[in-house]
């Protein structure tokens, strides 16, 4: 017979499990490479945020990418004034700019992350938008798996292969995911996704781990494919200490909650 005590232990759901998970961590980030040639890149951040709150997991969306609002003056006296909600499990910081302002004589903007965790201590999960400079000098010693944006436009997959090449040289970060902004019944999506792994594993030795679509046109309560759902677990997992890694995986179902609609629009995170 199973210990009772064990079923009283047991996680509830999903995200009780995974916050037990993540309470060693010091931070839970999933960097974003930005790529100012990717149309409809706000829709994709909104995807990867619907996806976590199916996990019932609250992401502040940190908008460091080249096109992002610049940073509020106000960021560099209270932080945590300048979060802003945008519905019950996302929140949002203007921060174009901001990480280099935690540069230190080593090149370091580690410190960035842990002044974004305190100021905002009831997020899940910190989704960092930033260019792959940027990501660089924050992602010091971090086990992460970036994720590269990408659309049809040759410029836009040349832009997230250089991303891939700075991280893998200047980072040493060798797995990747790949979000592509199209529909995912378009053939050409599958060549890019190869084609970006090839030269990847080729010329750099990385790895392009998994790739999914979303069609930024789609409506927002449209639900989510598998392969999205499937992303945002892994990215998640590659943010768990490697000697937590198998238990997380244990404490992560892969059957999803119910679909977790966001109250505020594409607009609302494209706006920003």
């Amino acid at each position: 017979m199973r210990d009772p005590m064990s079923l009283s232990n047991a996680p509830k759901d999903q995200a009780d499990g995974l916050r037990r998970l993540f309470a060693t961590a010091r931070v839970r980030v999933v960097p974003v490479v930005s790529n100012p040639h990717v149309v409809g890149s706000g829709a994709l951040l909104e995807g990867l945020c619907a996806a976590f709150g199916e996990l019932g997991l609250h992401t502040l969306v940190v908008d460091a990418g080249e096109q992002a609002a610049a940073a509020s003056e106000l960021a560099a006296v209270d932080l945590a004034a300048c979060v802003e909600p945008l519905s019950a499990r996302v929140s949002f910081l203007a921060a174009r700019g901001l990480p280099m302002r935690y540069v230190n004589a080593n090149g370091s903007a580690a410190q960035f992350l842990e002044a974004v965790t305190d100021a905002a201590p009831f997020a899940d999960v910190v989704l960092l938008h930033a260019s792959a400079a940027e990501l660089s000098r924050v992602l010091v010693s971090r086990e992460v798996r970036p994720v590269l944006l990408a659309d049809t436009d040759v410029q836009s997959v040349t832009h997230a292969y250089a991303g891939m090449k700075w991280l893998t040289q200047r980072a040493g970060l060798m797995v990747y995911s790949l979000l592509l902004a199209c529909s995912p019944q378009l053939r050409l999506a599958e060549r890019i996704a190869q084609q970006l792994s090839s030269c990847g594993d080729g010329f750099l030795g990385a790895v392009l781990r998994e790739w999914s679509c979303l069609d930024p046109k789609q409506p927002v309560s449209a639900p989510l494919s598998p392969e999205l759902r499937h992303m945002a677990r892994e990215l998640l997992l590659a943010s768990v200490p490697g000697a937590a890694l198998d238990s997380a995986a244990e404490a992560m179902p892969l059957r999803p909650r119910p679909m977790w609609q966001p109250p505020a629009t594409r607009a609302q995170v494209s706006s920003h």
